[in-house]
């Protein structure tokens, strides 16, 4: 990323009800980053512990990404951030449709760990032990 904008830059925020070490959980463990972003390669550059990762990005695409989850509520707010750009020239229209993928790839994770991690508890409602 030569200094010029990224071509994907998304941003997203799911409230996911259940504490932020849980969140982080699912995002701990290496095999699981292959899962959730196949054609990325992802090294770590900083663990905030409960607070999330950030990683740099090598692969489809070139840059940065993260996970921060805030403490709010009963909960976690999940913050996803990716900003990152092809590691060759990409087309307007193309780089358009990549941000597209990118984001709903993003909100179908958040929802996924939503639903699994949540395991059916509404905000408000305690876990139950």
């Amino acid at each position: 990323m030569n200094g010029a904008p990224p071509a994907i830059d998304v941003v997203d925020e799911t409230f996911l009800a259940v504490p932020p070490g849980t969140v982080k959980a699912a995002f701990a463990d290496p095999a699981g980053w292959r899962r959730y972003w196949p054609d990325l390669r992802l090294e770590v550059y900083t663990d905030r512990g409960d607070e999330g990762l950030r990683w740099t990005v090598t692969g489809a695409l070139v840059g940065t990404m993260e996970v921060w989850l805030e403490r709010m509520l009963d909960g976690t707010l999940l913050h996803y951030f990716l900003r990152a750009a092809p590691p060759g020239p990409m087309r307007p229209r193309d780089a358009r449709r990549e941000f597209d993928r990118r984001a709903r790839a993003a909100k179908a994770i958040a929802l996924d760990l939503k639903e699994i991690l949540e395991d059916g508890r509404a905000p408000g409602i305690p876990p139950v032990h």
